[in-house]
């Protein structure tokens, strides 16, 4: 009777610390926050493509950071850009600052007047679709680099 209750001991202190182990796992494994950029944007190119912006991230753990924004690159582009009232989606993250950083781009265009603009970007960690109205004309190809960082 004693080894019996000896393994039933055993049993009961094993189940106790794989579930002890199992609530730490859970609790060390980061949240993932889902976040959301409202942003401006403006610039021209010609040859080369350059824009500035600023703009609000936003998630749903309650926290927020101004930013501001900068887009980069060359390829074969004319044109003159607005965005008044721009909108960005992220993929969930662990960590706001996860989103700040360098995001690839590249795409053609062709719009004149009044615009809409759709882009999908990455930095590795991170993807942002972005979508906007604004003013302007552009034409051509390019490929640039849209940069996010703590204002």
């Amino acid at each position: 009777m004693h080894v019996q209750g000896s393994v039933r001991r055993c049993a009961l202190v094993a189940a106790l610390v794989l579930g002890l182990a199992a609530a730490v796992a859970h609790a060390a494994a980061p949240k993932k926050i889902d976040c959301e950029l409202k942003y401006w944007l403006a610039g021209w190119s010609a040859f080369y493509k350059t824009a500035k912006g600023e703009g609000t991230i936003t998630c749903d753990n309650g926290q927020s950071m101004r930013v501001a924004l900068t887009l980069k690159g060359g390829g074969i582009t004319f044109g003159k850009t607005k965005i008044d009232d721009g909108r960005g989606k992220f993929s969930e993250v662990s960590n706001v600052n996860d989103l700040l950083g360098g995001y690839a781009e590249a795409g053609a265009e062709a719009g004149a007047v009044k615009s809409t603009e759709a882009k999908v970007l990455t930095n590795g960690t991170a993807t942002l679709a972005l979508a906007g109205k604004g003013e302007g004309w552009s034409i051509g190809i390019s490929g640039a680099k849209f940069t996010i960082r703590r204002k």
